[in-house]
């Protein structure tokens, strides 16, 4: 009992972790089954097919560039325009910038079905052809926040006496945002650049509101549900979830290559 009182809090964040990973083995587990039917749910022996045949289904390879190329656009803008505006939110004293911070948080609180039929009625009073650039806006506007909430909150932690140090240096402005202050807000806008990639790649419900006729990956998915999930839509699952695992390792290697490095 002394050990469990002792242990308590990191059992209890092994269980989270492994009720949170077990979904992705499940997915892992199916994407070497081989259904007899259409349906993937039921285990009947294994197989690589689907491994060996990604792109065997129609249509679904490409749906999945084209979430892949909205997923890369929407985090560029929304890295670039969300870093801006930390800086601007953290450092600055202006008018309305209370009202700023408030209309940051707003697209994280608002329910995506709201959100996403505001942004279709838009498009529509402008008369704007629903397809790839509304949905890339759509998620360029949502991500935006994320990363500003990312790097805002990195911002305000660095320590400003660094600049100044810099400063009475005599490095240039230019020299102190590339040396000091950008690599110190690294974390913060490379976790929100991370986020806005995952949020962008997934998004169903906003993305059906603005995309006409244009296919992304996760409608594809939502569509092929209704007539039987490929195994291949488990092959990709499975590829996304080791990319991001190794990511966030790699991550973890570099960062302890550092502080050892500076210890």
């Amino acid at each position: 009992m002394r050990w469990l009182r002792k242990n308590v809090v990191v059992l209890a964040g092994v269980l989270a972790l492994g009720y949170l990973i077990l979904p992705n083995l499940v997915v892992l587990a199916f994407s070497f089954n081989k259904p007899k039917g259409r349906f993937n749910y039921t285990w009947n022996h294994f197989s690589t097919d689907a491994w060996q045949h990604p792109c065997g289904v129609a249509d679904m390879c490409g749906s999945l560039t084209l979430s892949l190329r909205l997923a890369v656009y929407a985090t560029i803008g929304a890295t670039v325009l969300g870093t801006m505006t930390a800086f601007a939110l953290a450092r600055y004293r202006f008018r309305g910038r209370a009202a700023t911070n408030m209309l940051i948080f707003l697209p994280m609180a608002m329910p995506e079905v709201v959100m996403g039929a505001s942004l279709g009625t838009l498009f529509l009073n402008m008369r704007i052809r629903f397809g790839f650039w509304t949905i890339l806006i759509a998620h360029t506007m949502f991500c935006l926040s994320f990363v500003v909430v990312a790097v805002k909150a990195r911002v305000m932690s660095m320590d400003p006496r660094l600049e100044q140090a810099a400063q009475d240096l005599y490095a240039t402005p230019a020299q102190t945002f590339l040396r000091i202050t950008l690599p110190l807000a690294a974390p913060g806008i490379a976790a929100g650049a991370l986020l806005s990639f995952a949020l962008s790649f997934d998004d169903y419900i906003i993305t059906s509101f603005n995309a006409g006729n244009t296919v992304t990956f996760p409608m594809f998915v939502w569509g092929s549900a209704q007539r039987g999930t490929p195994v291949q839509v488990n092959v990709i699952g499975t590829a996304m979830f080791v990319v991001a695992v190794l990511l966030v390792v790699a991550g973890q290697l570099v960062g302890g290559r550092r502080r050892g490095a500076r210890t």
